[in-house]
């Protein structure tokens, strides 16, 4: 394995270099399996962290970890420089450190408002005459989509109508509305064609100019760099790199996520079949390099 870059990203001129959630040497056991060992993570306000990994290499332990789903078994959890046990997603919440998933926890036949507020609904009258205040939750529902650059015609729509782009962006903007610091999101334009990627990028980025800390969990190194100001690669439950922008290439970023070591052999296999082309592949030693 190529010995990972430690270096963290300069921290901002304006004075909000403390970071927000901060892992220090973390790790997972699950009985004597080790699902993830030694990680160094730090999220600040106003960046883009994104945790890069294949299938297997510990991303979603990492999530269930920062989230409160689980606890860690090693190393030390920080949120705002002091040292936390969080023991449900609620005490996450609570931090606020907010998730957003692939499956976005939405209703899909209910209107979009309903689903921006699901769970908080919003009420007016005096108990036991309580009832809804639909007008209210339209319209913070409208302010705080439009304060994202979202633009919808009809919140009665349901919220299964919309694009996958869409969908996405609605949870992002309900997560900030109810007072998330850190935003987690996880693999958000996996399931996504190359135009609506574009548009969760474009909101990505409009949380990190309102001041969020955000996790973009992806394994798509392209993605990554469009938007990231730092990038952790998990490889097999450890860290295999750990690099500010300016400090890494997307060719190294992409040799890093694929394993290059891995590559290098696969070229070596490859080129002995005729028909492949292994041109771009990199060779032995090469995998580590191509930062600037």
């Amino acid at each position: 394995m190529t010995t990972p870059t430690t270096a963290q990203d300069p921290a901002p001129a304006d004075g909000t270099s403390q970071a927000v959630v901060e892992l220090r040497g973390v790790g997972k056991s699950y009985g004597n399996i080790r699902a993830l060992h030694g990680v160094d993570l730090a999220v600040r306000p106003g960046r883009v962290t994104c945790v890069l990994g294949d299938n297997g290499a510990g991303k979603s332990t990492l999530i269930k970890i920062i989230s409160g789903l689980h606890q860690h078994t090693e190393g030390d959890y920080l949120i705002d420089g002091a040292p936390v046990r969080l023991t449900t997603p609620r005490d996450a919440l609570d931090h606020g450190i907010a998730t957003v998933y692939q499956d976005l926890a939405t209703v899909p036949m209910m209107p979009v408002w309903r689903n921006f507020f699901l769970g908080s609904e919003l009420t007016r009258g005096p108990w036991p005459a309580r009832r809804l205040d639909i007008a209210r939750m339209k319209s913070i529902t409208d302010h705080e989509l439009r304060n994202m650059g979202i633009v919808l015609d009809d919140l009665d729509q349901p919220v299964g109508s919309l694009s996958g782009g869409q969908r996405q962006s609605v949870a992002i903007a309900r997560a900030v509305y109810f007072g998330a610091r850190v935003l987690i999101l996880d693999e958000p334009t996996a399931a996504l064609g190359v135009k609506q990627s574009g548009v969760v990028l474009k909101y990505i980025a409009a949380a990190r100019e309102r001041g969020l800390g955000v996790i973009f969990i992806t394994h798509n190194p392209h993605h990554a760099y469009m938007v990231g100001d730092h990038f952790t690669v998990l490889r097999l439950g450890t860290l295999e790199l750990s690099s500010a922008r300016h400090e890494v290439s997307l060719e190294a970023l992409t040799n890093h996520m694929a394993g290059g070591a891995e590559l290098a052999a696969l070229k070596h296999e490859l080129a002995q079949v005729t028909g492949v082309d292994t041109e771009e592949l990199p060779e032995a030693g090469e995998a580590g390099r191509g930062t600037g």
